[in-house]
Parts: C-alpha cells; structure tokens; sequence
C-alpha cells in the first residue's frame, strides 16, 4: 500500500509542478516529509539526511565556473567563430549549428544558457539561409543535449552522480565506472541526433535551396578576459579528463588510481572558480546570479522522494514487476518511452533520471540486460521529447520567433512533428543500442 502512495505521489508532484509551474522539488520533499516521517517511521534527521549533498555541490561548481563564460561574452563570442568557419558548406548548416552547439555544450555551458544564446541566431540565420526553421531547432537542441551529456559537462556530472547513488541503496551490485558509461552516453546521443538532423535537413523539401544567400559575418576577436577564460575552461577539461582515462588505461597502476579518485570535478571547478575571481573575469554577484538554483532545487527533492521510496522498498517492487510483466527485449524500449513521457512534462535531469535510475541495477541484474544499455535509453529516451515547447528549450526557441503568427506556426510543428518522429526515431534505436551493449 505504502509503495502505491509513494509512486502516486512522485506523480503527483510531477503533475502540480507543471500546473502550477511551481518547482518540482518543494512537492517532492513535501512528500518525502510527510510519508518518509509519519509513514515509514523516520526521523527528521535521517530524512533531511537523504538530500543529495555530493551532486547538488557539483551542479553548483561546475555552474559557478561556466558562468564566468556566459557573464563575460565568451560563449556568444566562440560561437560566432565557431559558425563562421562553416561558411564554405552553407548548404550542411544545419550540420554546423548541431556541433556549435555541441562545443558549446562540452566546454560547460548549460543547455538552457547554449539554447539562449544560439535560438535567436539560429532562427535569423534560417530566414538568412533559406532553411526550414524546424530543422533548425532541433539541430540546436540535439546539439546542446548531446554535448551535455559529455562527462565533465553540466548534464554529465548530473548523470555520473545520479548513476552512483542508484548503486548506494544496492550494495550487493557491483558500482560501474560512471566516467566510461558516461562516455558510451555521449558518443550514442552524438549518433542519434546526427541521424536525427539529417532526418530533418534531408526529409523537407524547404530545405532545398538551403544556404543561399546567406552572408556570413566575420566575428570580433576575443578580448583579454575572454581569451583567459577559454584557456582556463580548457585546461580544467584536461585536468578532469586526463586521470579518469589513465585510470581506465593503467588499471593496475597505484598511483595513477589514487589521483584519479581525488580528482572531483566539482572541487577542481572550484579551485578553478577562485582563480576566474583573482583575474577578475566577470563580476562575482552576476556570476552567482545565474546558478541554476531552480535545477538544483528540483533534483535535490526528486532525490530525496525517491530515497523514501528506496527505504519502503518501493523501487525494488516496481523492478520486480516489469521484469515479470515486460519482455525482456522491450524493457530498454520501455525506459525510453516511459523517459520520453515524463521529459515531455517535466526535466530529466530533475525527474526522469532520480525516478528512472534506481530501477536499473536490480533489473538488469534480474533480466540479464547490460545496466549501461538502460542508463543510455533512459537518457537518450528522456531527451528526445526535450524539443517540446512545454518544456525549457522549446519555450526558449518559441520566444526567439519574430512574430505571434511564426510562433504559432513553430509550437504546432514542435508538438507534433518534431516530438513524434524524434520519440519514435529514438525507440528503434535505443533497441539497436541495447543489443549492441
């Protein structure tokens, strides 16, 4: 009875969330309040104990570092290069757009500040360029997704965290290395969204007389802050890449698994953090400004719902019965619809992936299934209904548009052209993926 309550409410929060647009996570740990402590018998303390405190701390880190890049102008600015060294292939901008965004993504931007800055130059550059504003949008929100999903990016780190904490409350499984399946994550969604983009570019014929036309516009060069920033956001991807893969390389070596395991993004973003302070490359009170407050507020009180579930033993019944009610072969198709359904109303990262990603371990283990082939189908699921304009990055695409008629226009084609064929695109190939892995 008590797990029936638990999955009713995690729905329910999600629900009033998006009627409400109130946060997410004040239903979740309303919720976890009031059955965690008068249902299952917790104590305050042991409840407040489940919030997620590693990976709030590392959205907050790596946020507060990249926010130097979004304050100063040196994200617009690499993106304007970025777009302008594509200017002999017009007729691939789409191609382009897709990977400015991708870059973008990687070096840690999140994905709504890559959709801010990319949507409205996207949508001028398609009235330029004789290209359908569809294609697009979705080239720029595939892109941004993809991207984030890189280890050390904003996405990444959310997706590392949340996939070590599923094993927490499973001691008897053996924990993966969430850099490598991290990594496998990356490379498959770079996959799917080009085969996606070129659905797009290829399948419409008002993308015929593509790149036309269009006059490209050489950039500003980078001032003095912004050329500091790059190269500090570029030695810390180093830094935080360099040991996990040495540590997959030299497995046997002591010490280059030692530093690996001491090398944490969040406090090497950190350290990196004071070192844009001393250079002084943007302004500390509009750097802390834009932290993603909203994201950190969801997924801490998704997590700490879910961990009331993870204690009623909630999660484990719900993997018993889909391992005993779905086909074995469906179950990755199963996350990837059922991680499409709720991204289309709410986030992944602040809902689709703490719900989803306890449920992994104990059903692979009962259906024989490689865990990373569901991480990746959840993920990959999750966000390929992300272009709904009812969510973050089409909202932001749909406030890019000139006009109310365009607008109408571009939200009708998004709701029923762009989130169907995507879903359904990413449904075969998350099977495909899922006998591969």
């Amino acid at each position: 009875m008590l797990s029936i309550v638990l999955v009713a409410s995690i729905a329910l929060a999600v629900v009033l969330g998006y009627k409400t647009k109130i946060n997410t996570g004040f239903f979740c740990i309303f919720f976890a309040y009031l059955i965690g402590c008068f249902g299952l018998g917790l104590s305050t303390k042991e409840l407040i104990g489940y919030w997620p405190t590693s990976i709030m701390f590392v959205i907050l880190a790596v946020s507060l570092f990249y926010n130097f890049a979004a304050v100063n102008g040196t994200l617009e600015k690499l993106s304007s290069h970025l777009l302008y060294m594509c200017r002999k292939a017009p007729g691939l901008l789409p191609f382009a757009l897709f990977f400015v965004a991708v870059i973008l993504s990687v070096m840690g931007a999140a994905y709504f500040t890559v959709l801010a800055f990319l949507a409205p130059i996207t949508l001028l550059i398609c009235d330029e360029a004789k290209m359908d504003k569809l294609t697009g949008a979705v080239a720029i929100n595939c892109g941004a997704l993809a991207g984030g999903n890189f280890p050390t990016a904003a996405l990444g780190v959310v997706f590392r965290g949340l996939m070590e904490t599923a094993y927490e409350s499973e001691p008897q499984f053996v924990v993966p290395d969430s850099f490598s399946e991290e990594i496998k994550i990356f490379f498959l969604a770079i996959l799917f969204s080009l085969i996606l983009v070129a659905i797009f570019r290829f399948g419409f014929r008002s993308n015929r007389n593509i790149g036309k036309g269009i006059e490209f516009r050489k950039p500003e060069l980078f001032d003095a802050k912004q050329k500091t920033t790059l190269k500090l956001m570029l030695i810390l991807m180093t830094i935080v890449l360099i040991f996990p893969i040495l540590a997959l390389i030299m497995p046997q070596n002591a010490a280059v698994q030692d530093l690996s395991k001491k090398v944490d993004v969040g406090l090497v973003a950190i350290c990196f953090t004071v070192i844009a302070l001393f250079f002084r490359l943007a302004p500390q009170k509009d750097v802390i400004a834009r932290v993603p407050w909203n994201t950190i507020l969801m997924i801490a009180g998704a997590g700490m719902l879910i961990a009331v579930a993870v204690e009623a033993g909630t999660i484990n019944a719900l993997s018993a019965w889909i391992g005993s009610n779905i086909p074995t072969p469906l179950v990755p198709l199963a996350f990837s619809l059922v991680g499409a359904f709720m991204s289309f109303f709410s986030s992944t990262t602040g809902v689709v992936a703490p719900a989803l990603f306890p449920l992994i371990p104990p059903l692979a283990a009962a259906t024989g299934l490689n865990p990373a082939a569901l991480f990746a189908c959840t993920i990959l699921g999750a966000q390929s209904s992300a272009i709904s304009p009812f969510s973050s990055g089409g909202s932001l695409i749909l406030g890019s548009c000139g006009n109310e008629e365009e607008r109408n226009r571009l939200f009708n084609r998004l709701l029923f052209i762009a989130v169907p064929l995507s879903v359904i695109c990413c449904g075969f190939y998350n099977l495909i993926v899922a006998e591969i892995l």
